[in-house]
This record gives structure tokens, C-alpha cells and sequence, in this order.
């Protein structure tokens, strides 16, 4: 047999591993059929992880398919999205040219620029923490474009060096994979703890994912391996002592073998010996020997290349301190010992990296990696590359280093990988123990994926703080970050002790800049108090001091906004609260954000301003849209589906309300998150859905909710409400009477927010029991004619109605009829010519009954209410009149994400556009589209907008709170 070299030797690793080679072509083959997969190799190093990755690469298994293969190192471990760019780095994206023209970043794909960029680019502001959703956002449509032209398949070698936010992008993609062409394969070496091992966690946990761990080398393995290097007969013996030195692993096995031959040693029973007595640290002590075989200079260079990974001749050298001319000759010699590559100036593998880093001694390999730090920052590298030598060195000591570690967190930041962020202002905050901008600025980076964590250093940050303006921005961080774990009171605390000292230091008449400042403490202040029950009596009692700001700058509506929310459900004024977030709506300025949008649409909704309530929240979803913010989108489609249920547009609430439960269905978040379901439940109640209302309700798990003071109540109005649909209305009533008791708690008097006096005394109503509802319904009249709106009015009128009965009920009742019939509230108007129409039946007027029911059937058939439409038809009919049987339209059959795709292709939006508008996948859109033509009987995308508009009830004459409402406007 002829001589081969360690390196041919190396390919040899194969052998054996048919098994698992087929294993992969298996998930080629369906990955091409639209069955996506990850697979996640494992096994010690040697182990043939590398080899089996090329042959599957290499070889036919591929064939017809783009393969992006990277592989991470330990030095750029710590770069956020370091394994995204190792992936996607061929493709030359990151260079502007390219990213101007190419096709694979159109639409929102845009947004995975960030992190394919090595630095920040002119998009991202360093120091500004970006929202890490967007870019999962848009390197899932990166990847989604790339499978536009064919399968994809994703390698990425040794992930156990990882960044974590690659590893998190992996799984987001992979749970919005359903029916795309995508295999995503991972080599980990098992004996190395992971850089993130909760994220390769959750990605086994992936009901697509399959392991497959490399084994050792049978026996008859390590005899074909010995066969190929030896000519002689090989004994079995011989073949037996290999495996059990080697362990079966093909480098160790590999090296063992060219260390054998290289002392003569033969195959046979003779050889036994040298085999013992080169041992199982083969390749450490081989590498060694090779290296001491070398001139000094030389050692010098594979030390240089090992510290710097794969770099250039020149910073090798300046590193090694040899000089170029030499380098190459030092290089000539690492390639003939297989040292160092053929085809590039790095090392052949890892586990000779580790012995040339292990031949070092600490302290001189500490040294080492902070001239090569310094070195590569000299050279203008980015930040993040130069941190990623320096989080390797024992002591950040110099002023430079912690001003690159600084400079690496923000670019990590801005581009949304705050675990990056958070690894290098560590080593910052080690050499700085008492720095304030230290902690804060890791806490901004920590508030995403650790609260608690954020919040400690926060605290410690305040305790250290002496600046009154800097104690302010750190208790906004720590309230912000106090929201996301429900520790409202401890927020309100610091807020309400940095306000005073703040008001205190700025005195009556602040600059620009100091006045934006309060007002920022302030808008947080009524954020952060309005959420939990426990902290509303302190914050109201602040919010009844507080002078309303001008509104000229963000932080004032924002303000404004939380200011018109706490006027709306105190219930006095509701033309204070519609002065205060209409001024919080005025600016259309990108930078008012979301929120005070949202906030100030909710208070619209209360005062029966609809029109504006949902052009507020239009304005929101666009914004939350064109900026890829998920978490506001599903709060603005939410708070749109409850006013839109209000309005009794309870078709439209459905699809808003659907879509955000699909939505937040593939978010990690969404244990914590209940508006959408509420939301949800409650039309479905409506469309005569009660047991799916109820099953929805049940799913809701997020901790301590009685002691929220919006979601608690909204969702004890739905449930009360399901409960009584499916005819229990003792249930129902003590469900309405907890909501009471609740809401008594908070000090919240607005009786069009929840308004369970009203629902009580209906339930009493019906349960015969009308005297029990006197008191609560003489209450809630008192608060209606306090707020004053129509809405609010008619409902005390109704509730006041039921529990009358005789001709003074039909009296109230045709009064709530006349009030709400100039009310947003078209279900409710509907419902109180329901109620009427009861009410006539008993007096003995089965006309002026019949009547009343017709147009109750008519006004909630209209509104989308379909079980009162059908209840009201059926009294109609059994009092002796006639009404054609109201069945479900084809509209009505589509479920709510049905509807809200089939508008917007009606509208002309294609697939594409429509799956990212509303963050779901293209697949997903394609399957309601394939739903829609079916309900709808029709065979084209043309036809859509006719099929909607034949299916919809007749428009009705504009009631008579439009026009009133034009004239307060």
C-alpha cells in the first residue's frame, strides 16, 4: 500500500458512518418535499462530526439545493449574530452595493441587515437598544427568499460555540417552518459546555428536531481504518489494542496510526507495545513533539494563528513579532506537519488548536490575546471582533479595553443581541466595580431576556447614583423593566421618590430638556401604577396633583395619554379625558411611538369618540407594522377588537381578535398575555360560540391575574358572559358581582368599562330576582349620568328597565333604546330592542312587540351578533310574525384570520405582503386563502372583493352618534 498522508487519513473518518450519512440524505430528501428539519449532530471531538458534514455537503446528498455552511470559534463566540454571519456571510449582503440591489433583501428581510453586518451600519444607532424582534423578523425572511429559488439547507459546525441570539433566530425560524424546503443541521462536540446551552436546549426540544450521536469506531472500523495505513497483514490483536488506545475515535485513531508509522512499529503482536506506549494523548502529545521539533519562531507562529483564529500573514507576524518573509516559511512548515491548513492560514482542527493554546503558559497566553486585541483594534476592526480577544484575557486593566468592550455593547445592542451586550459589559463592570453608566447600560441590555437581573443592577446603580437627572433615567429603566415581572409596587416607589427630587431640583419653571425629563418619570410613573391593583390609589392620588403638560414632545403624550385613561375611569369627566388624548393623539410624529396612541384610543372608546378611538389605533398598527414591533401590534389589535366589539362591529372584532391570537402563538410570550384571548372569547360569545369562548379562557395562564386592574376585569366579563350564554347564570352572576368587588378595589368608577352592574341586573332580571338588583342599579346610574355619554346612559337606562318591568320598564327600555340608537354601541342598541320587545310581549303589545324584535333581529344580524339576531327571530316568530330563518352568510362562516387575509387580498395585497403585515408565515396565509375560496365559493383572487361584498348585510342609514359626533368634533 502506498504512503498517505495524515490528512487523507483524516477523510477516513467516514468509515462507519454510512448509517448516519443516510440518516442526513433521509432529511435532504424531505426537506425537497417541504418538510423541514433540524438534525443535531453530536459527539467528542474527533469524533468525525467535520468529515461527515463535508460528505454530506460535498457529495449528492445536496444535490439542487442552496447550502450555506459556516462553522463558530471560541473567539467570536460572543458576537451577537456571529453565527448568522458565519451562515450567511458568503453571500456578500452585508456589503452596501449588495444590499441596495439584491433580491433576497426585499421587504423585510431589510431588517436582517443588522445582523449580518460585522459593526453597526448607518440604520443602527450605537448605544440605542434595538428591539430584538426585527431582526428575527427579517433574517426569517432572508431565509424565506433564499428558499424562493430551492430547499435550503443551514450547516453550522462546532455550535457549541454559538452566540445564543444565532441559536434563538434558528429556533424562531424553525417553529414558522411548517411546509418549507429547510433542513438546518448543527455539530456539537458533546465534552465542551455550550456558550449557550439553554438555546441549544430549546432547539432539541423542537418537535422537528432529531439527534444523532457519533459513536465510536466499531471494531471493524478501526480494522479498515488500520488496514488503509499499514501494507503488512494487520493482527487482531494489533487491530484490538488501536481501538481501545484510540477509543475508537478516528482523529485520536488517525494519529495514533501516523505516529506508529513514523516509529516503524508493524501490525502485528511486535507492535503492541508501541501502541501502549503512545498512549490516548496522542494528538496533544504529538502536536507537541511537532512543535518542539520546530524552530522557536515557528512555534511562535502556530501560537499566533491559534490565538487569532484565521487572519491574514501579516497580523500573524505582528503578533508572533517574526517577520512576514519568515512567516511564510513557518507556515511551510505547519502545513508539511499538518499543523496549520493547505488552503488557509488556520489551524486543521480544533483539538490542534488546543494543544498548541495548551503548550502555553497562562500568563504569556493572557498577554498574547491582549496584543492581539490591541493589534486588531489598531487595525480599525470592528468592536465586536477586537471584544471577542479581550473577553479571553484574565483582567480588562487598560482604559482602551473597557472603551472597546463599551463600544462592542452598543453595536450589539442596536443591532438587538443584547446576550453579547450583556457578556462584554460584564468584563466592564468587573474593572469598574462602582460605575453607574455601567450597570445601566447592561441592565438596558439584560431588561429583554433577564428582568430580574436588569432590575438588581438597577437598584444597585441608584444606590450609587448621586445625579438627580441620572437617578430619574434609572428609575424609568428599572419601572420598564419591573412591568415584565409584575413588580409594580417597587417601581412606583422609586418613581414617586425621584419625581420629588427631581420637581424639587428643577423648580417651577424647568428648561427643554429637564421638562422632558419629568415628564418622562411622570408618563412611567402612571404606566407602571396603572397595572397592578396593588399601586392605583398611590398612583391616583399622585395623577390628582399632577398639571397636565402642554403635549409639545413625546414624554408629555405619553403623558397625556396615561393622564386621559385615568380621567376616563375615574369617571367624572369626559370632556376632560377627550381634550387630553386628543392632545396626545395630535402629532404625527414617528417618534410619539405607539403607546400613547393605543392608551388614548382606549379612553376614545370609553367617551363614544369611536371614529377617533380607531384611527388612533390604525395609526398605531401601522406604526407597530413598519417597525416589525410584534408585542404593541398584538396590544393594538387587541384594544382594536374590544373597542370594535363596543361599537358592536363584532365580525371586525373577531378578525382583529383572531389574528392576534394566531399571532402570539408562536411567541415565547405568550403564557403572559391575555387581551388577545379576551378579547377573542368575548365576540365569540357574541357569534354564539360560548364553549369555544370557554376553552379559550381556560388556556389562560399567566400568573397572579386578579391583580391587574384591566385584563382581570375584561377577562371576568367574558367569562361571566359565556357562562350565562350557555345558561348558567348563577355562575354568571357571581363571576359580574367578583368583577364588582374587584373593580371596588382599584377605586375605577367608569361605568362603560365593564360594565357589570348592567350585566347583573339583566342576570338578576331573568333569574326572577329584580328587587336584589335595585341597589347596584341605582349605583351604576348614578356613575351614567356622572360620565354622561350616551352609551353610558342608555345601558343605566336598560339596566334600570329590566328590573322595573311592568309599563315603567317599557318606558326605561324605550328610553335606552333612543339613547343607544345614538351610541357607538350598535350591539347594545340592538339588545335593548331585544329587551323592549320582551317587554311589550308581557304588557300585552304582541304589534308593537313584533316590531321591536324585527329590528333587534335586523340591527344584531348587521352587527355580527348572531345568537341575539336568532333569539330575537325566534320570539318574533313565536309572537305570530314573520322573518325569513337568519343563517350564517358565507362571511360568516370565515373564521376571523379567514376574514382579515381575505380583505387585505381582496384589497390587492399579495401572499407575500399579507404574511408580513401580520407577522405570520406565507404558508399560513395560503392556508385561510384555500379556507376562503371554499366558504366563499370562488375561484379567483379577483373575485374576492365581489364575493365579500355580496355576502355582507346591507349597509344601514348612518345613526345618529355620527353626526353627533362630527359636531363635537
Amino acid at each position: 500500500m502506498t504512503d498517505r498522508t495524515a490528512g487523507s487519513w483524516l477523510s477516513d473518518a467516514l468509515i462507519g458512518r454510512t448509517r448516519e450519512l443516510a440518516a442526513l440524505r433521509d432529511h435532504a430528501d424531505a426537506a425537497r418535499s417541504g418538510r423541514a428539519g433540524l438534525v443535531l449532530l453530536s459527539g467528542p471531538a474527533g469524533i468525525g462530526k467535520t468529515s461527515l458534514l463535508h460528505a454530506f455537503v460535498n457529495g449528492g446528498a445536496c444535490r439542487d439545493m442552496t447550502v450555506l455552511h459556516g462553522r463558530c470559534g471560541e473567539v467570536v463566540t460572543n458576537a451577537g449574530y456571529g453565527g448568522v454571519r458565519a451562515l450567511f456571510g458568503r453571500l456578500g449582503l452585508a456589503e452596501p452595493e449588495t444590499a441596495r440591489d439584491s433580491p433576497l433583501l426585499r421587504g423585510s428581510a431589510r431588517r436582517a441587515l443588522p445582523a449580518l453586518r460585522p459593526c453597526p451600519g448607518e440604520e443602527e444607532k450605537p448605544g440605542t437598544a434595538a428591539s430584538v424582534y426585527p431582526v428575527l423578523h427579517g433574517l426569517y425572511w432572508l431565509a424565506v427568499n433564499l428558499m424562493s429559488s430551492g430547499p435550503l439547507v443551514l450547516v453550522l459546525d462546532d455550535a457549541h460555540w454559538c452566540d445564543e441570539r444565532s441559536l434563538r433566530w434558528l429556533d424562531f425560524l424553525l417553529r414558522r417552518a411548517d411546509d418549507l424546503p429547510l433542513l438546518v443541521v448543527l455539530a456539537q462536540r458533546t465534552e465542551t459546555e455550550p456558550a449557550a446551552p439553554g438555546a441549544l436546549a430549546d432547539l432539541a426540544a423542537q418537535p422537528r428536531s432529531t439527534a444523532i450521536r457519533l459513536e465510536p469506531l466499531t471494531e471493524e472500523g478501526v480494522a479498515e481504518m488500520v488496514g488503509r495505513a499499514f501494507p503488512a497483514p494487520v493482527d487482531p490483536a494489533f487491530v484490538e489494542r488501536a481501538a481501545a488506545v484510540s477509543g475508537g475515535n478516528p482523529l485520536m485513531l488517525t494519529k495514533l496510526l501516523a505516529e506508529l508509522r513514523a516509529r516503524g512499529a508493524s501490525p502485528d503482536e511486535r507492535g503492541l507495545a508501541a501502541v501502549a506506549e503512545v498512549g490516548q494523548g496522542v494528538v496533544g502529545s504529538s502536536v507537541r513533539a511537532l512543535l518542539d521539533g520546530l524552530r522557536p519562531w515557528a512555534r511562535d507562529v502556530a501560537t499566533a494563528i491559534a490565538v487569532l483564529g484565521e487572519e491574514d500573514v501579516d497580523h500573524v507576524g505582528a503578533l508572533a513579532g517574526v517577520p512576514a518573509a519568515m512567516v511564510e516559511e513557518a507556515l511551510a512548515a505547519l502545513r508539511r506537519a499538518e499543523v496549520v491548513a493547505d488552503d488557509r492560514t488556520e489551524l486543521t482542527h480544533d483539538v490542534v488548536r488546543s494543544a498548541v493554546l495548551d503548550s502555553a503558559a497562562a500568563e504569556e497566553l493572557g498577554e498574547l490575546r491582549a496584543r492581539a486585541a490591541l493589534l486588531l483594534s489598531d487595525a480599525g476592526r470592528p468592536a465586536e471582533e477586537v471584544a471577542g480577544q479581550l473577553l479571553l484575557v484574565p483582567a480588562v486593566d487598560q482604559p482602551w479595553m473597557r472603551r472597546v468592550l463599551r463600544e462592542a455593547a452598543a453595536g450589539a445592542e442596536s443591532r438587538g443581541a443584547p446576550e453579547a451586550a450583556v457578556r462584554y459589559l460584564y468584563r466592564v463592570l468587573e474593572a469598574e466595580p462602582e460605575s453607574v453608566s455601567a450597570r445601566a447600560q447592561l441592565a438596558r441590555s439584560l431588561a429583554e431576556i433577564n428582568p430580574p437581573e436588569a432590575i438588581a443592577l438597577l437598584e444597585e446603580a441608584l444606590a450609587l447614583a448621586v445625579d438627580v437627572r441620572v437617578r430619574a433615567t434609572l428609575a424609568v429603566q428599572l419601572a420598564m423593566a419591573c412591568l415584565t415581572v409584575q413588580r409594580a409596587p417597587a417601581a412606583v416607589r422609586v418613581l414617586g421618590e425621584v419625581l420629588d427630587a427631581l420637581e424639587a431640583e428643577l423648580g417651577p419653571d424647568p428648561d427643554p430638556a429637564d421638562r422632558e425629563l419629568r415628564a418622562l418619570v411622570q408618563s412611567v410613573l402612571l404606566i407602571t401604577g396603572c397595572d397592578e391593583k396593588a399601586t392605583i390609589a398611590a398612583v391616583r392620588g399622585r395623577f390628582a396633583r399632577m398639571a397636565a403638560p402642554a403635549g409639545d414632545t413625546p414624554a408629555q403624550r405619553q403623558t397625556l395619554a396615561m393622564m386621559s385613561v385615568l380621567t376616563a375611569m375615574d369617571g367624572r369627566s369626559v370632556e376632560r379625558a377627550v381634550r387630553q388624548a386628543r392632545r396626545a393623539q395630535r402629532s404625527r410624529d414617528a417618534e410619539s411611538g405607539t403607546l400613547p396612541l393605543i392608551f388614548s384610543a382606549f379612553t376614545l372608546g370609553l367617551a363614544d369618540e369611536a371614529r377617533d378611538s380607531l384611527e388612533g389605533l390604525d395609526r398605531a398598527l401601522r406604526h407597530s407594522q413598519e417597525n416589525a414591533a410584534v408585542w404593541t401590534y398584538v396590544l393594538g389589535l387587541s384594544t382594536r377588537a374590544l373597542v370594535r366589539h363596543a361599537m358592536g362591529e363584532i365580525t371586525d372584532a373577531l378578525a382583529d381578535a383572531q389574528t392576534a391570537v394566531e399571532i402570539i402563538a408562536e411567541e415565547r410570550w405568550n403564557g403572559h398575555v391575555t387581551m388577545p384571548q379576551t378579547a377573542l372569547a368575548t365576540a365569540l360569545v357574541d357569534r354564539g360560540e360560548p364553549e369555544r369562548a370557554e376553552a379559550l379562557l381556560d388556556r389562560i395562564a399567566r400568573p397572579n391575574l386578579d391583580g391587574f386592574v384591566l385584563e382581570y376585569h375584561w377577562y371576568l366579563m367574558a367569562r361571566a358572559r359565556a357562562r350565562w350564554a350557555l345558561g348558567d347564570r348563577e355562575a354568571a352572576l357571581g363571576l359580574l358581582l367578583d368583577c364588582g368587588r374587584s373593580l371596588e378595589e382599584t377605586g375605577f368608577t367608569n361605568p362603560a368599562f365593564a360594565p357589570w352592574w348592567a350585566e347583573a341586573a339583566c342576570v338578576l332580571a331573568e333569574l326572577k330576582r329584580p328587587e336584589e338588583a335595585r341597589d347596584l342599579v341605582e349605583w351604576g346610574s348614578g356613575l351614567a349620568r356622572r360620565w354622561g355619554t350616551p352609551r353610558a346612559l342608555g345601558l343605566a337606562a336598560l339596566a334600570e328597565g329590566v328590573t322595573a318591568g311592568g309599563r315603567r320598564g317599557v318606558e326605561l327600555l324605550g328610553r335606552a333604546v333612543e339613547l343607544l340608537s345614538r351610541s357607538p354601541a350598535r350591539a347594545e342598541h340592538a339588545r335593548a330592542e331585544y329587551l323592549l320587545g320582551g317587554a311589550l310581549l308581557e304588557a300585552g303589545d304582541p304589534r308593537g312587540a313584533r316590531e321591536r324584535l324585527r329590528t333587534a333581529a335586523d340591527l344584531a344580524w348587521r352587527c355580527g351578533a348572531l345568537a341575539l339576531a336568532k333569539e330575537a327571530r325566534r320570539r318574533l316568530v313565536a309572537s305570530g310574525g314573520r322573518m325569513r330563518e337568519i343563517t350564517a352568510s358565507p362571511v360568516d362562516l370565515l373564521t376571523g384570520m379567514e376574514r382579515t387575509v381575505a380583505q387585505l387580498a381582496a384589497g390587492g395585497a399579495g401572499n407575500r405582503e399579507i404574511a408580513e403585515s401580520l407577522f405570520v408565515t406565507v404558508r399560513t396565509v395560503e392556508m385561510h386563502l384555500t379556507s376562503v375560496y371554499r366558504k366563499l365559493s370562488v375561484g379567483q383572487r379577483g373575485e374576492l372583493g365581489a364575493a365579500l361584498r355580496a355576502s355582507e348585510p346591507p349597509g344601514p342609514r348612518a345613526p345618529a352618534w355620527v353626526s353627533a359626533s362630527r359636531g363635537r368634533s
